[in-house]
């Protein structure tokens, strides 16, 4: 043979026993079967051998088990972005006739999917108050097929009655899919619901996470995952995941394996400063509102409270118990005009405009509420309104940052 095609066909193998902390990154599309009987036979589904690239790697493969683990699941898939995890579940789960029932406050791009491609594919949507569990159950006609949920929603981070919300569903044959990127399968386990075990196990049907926050952690990777404890569900997903052809990069893979041992102090370290924030945010005259599920008063409270931090009482304006993730909202007094806003906006030195959360950086991003909500409360919708995503800098620098700001600003 000539040295080109020798190149190509070494036959060199390198020992299998290698251990490092790390999971070594494996690329491909073509896999390389034995035999004929072994490419007709092998399949991707249970995780048992690798046909395609697209379907699966070692590397893919660990991802998904660990994800499946930090979530409570069974069953873990792996998408190119938390947007195209939300999608892979409502194409899997509806067809032409269905029709699907999503919060008021859910993630923007979900609700224009709905709105849009959903459509115009013959499946209806309706929006239902996600902090009414009357509104949801009056909304549940013959046709609902899938109930979202979002805990905490997106943006105005009210946080619902998720057992309540799981249990009505369950009672009426009815599917649930949780948007669970906020609680990151650490602020409580979606497939457990009922902690104390008071009611039984309570579990939603699927949750989806943007592995883009919190897992992944660098601002610099777009995955999303997946999750189920449901074989026949499993089964429907993947089969679907595969006939669409999504598959996420090995690399993007290794960084969020990389990432996931510090998950947790990261978690926590957002956590503890945007609680710190909230406190001060509290005590200054410029805001109307501050929202955050740990501070006493915010809408949904006592259900984050129950679910999240054991229902512990307190005696303070910000609980200091559970977890609650690195977000806090906050609402100017309607005094302030649109101009001071982007005024505050523009001032910030630490907080960075830019969408998502859950990497090193604080971000922030107004909103016009107007065009996001429906049947949000009225005094919500006056003033103006920003959403920060707190990073993993010092607490007392960013409070400067946000006072600092708020004198530029007038406020």
């Amino acid at each position: 043979m000539k040295p080109v095609t020798e190149l190509i066909h070494h036959g060199y193998q390198a020992p299998t026993d290698f251990v490092s902390p790390q999971i070594a990154v494996h690329k491909a599309s073509t896999v390389i079967f034995p035999n004929v009987q072994a490419m007709r036979e092998r399949t991707w589904l249970d995780k048992t051998a690798y046909t395609y690239g697209l379907h699966g790697t070692p590397t893919t493969f660990t991802l998904e088990e660990r994800i499946a683990h930090l979530e409570g699941a069974k069953h873990a898939l792996l998408l190119p972005s938390g947007l195209a995890a939300i999608t892979q579940v409502n194409m899997a789960l509806l067809e032409q006739g269905d029709e699907v029932l999503l919060p008021d406050n859910v993630y923007g791009p979900h609700k224009t999917f709905a709105e849009s491609e959903l459509q115009r594919w013959g499946i209806s949507h309706q929006f239902y108050n996600p902090m009414d569990l009357a509104d949801l159950s009056a909304r549940i006609g013959p046709h609902t097929r899938l109930i979202w949920l979002e805990a905490a929603g997106s943006v105005t981070l009210e946080f619902p009655d998720l057992l309540a919300m799981v249990q009505l569903a369950k009672a009426k044959g009815i599917l649930t899919a949780l948007d669970n990127t906020w609680g990151a399968g650490l602020a409580f386990a979606p497939f457990n619901l009922d902690p104390q075990a008071n009611l039984g196990k309570v579990s939603v049907d699927v949750s989806v996470h943007a592995l883009t926050k919190y897992p992944s952690g660098g601002g610099d990777v777009l995955m999303g995952s997946v999750t189920t404890c449901d074989d026949g569900l499993a089964k429907q997903l993947k089969l679907s995941h595969m006939r669409l052809g999504f598959g996420v990069g090995a690399n993007d893979a290794e960084l969020v394996l990389r990432s996931l041992p510090s998950m947790l102090l990261r978690y926590q370290q957002h956590d503890a400063a945007t609680r710190r924030l909230a406190k001060w945010c509290l005590q200054q005259t410029a805001f109307a509102q501050v929202l955050h599920p740990a501070v006493v008063g915010s809408p949904g409270h006592a259900d984050w409270r129950r679910l999240c931090a054991n229902n512990q009482p307190t005696h303070e304006d910000v609980h200091t118990e559970g977890l609650a993730a690195g977000l806090l909202s906050l609402r100017f007094k309607p005094q302030f005009t649109q101009a001071q806003c982007e005024t505050f906006c523009n001032a910030l030195q630490l907080f960075k405009l830019g969408y998502s959360w859950g990497g090193p950086m604080s971000l922030i991003v107004p909103y016009q509420l107007s065009s996001l909500r429906r049947m949000a409360p009225n005094e919500l919708l006056q003033g103006g309104f920003v959403r920060l995503s707190v990073g993993l800098e010092d607490a007392d620098d960013l409070i400067n940052d946000i006072a600092q700001a708020l004198r530029q600003a007038g406020m």
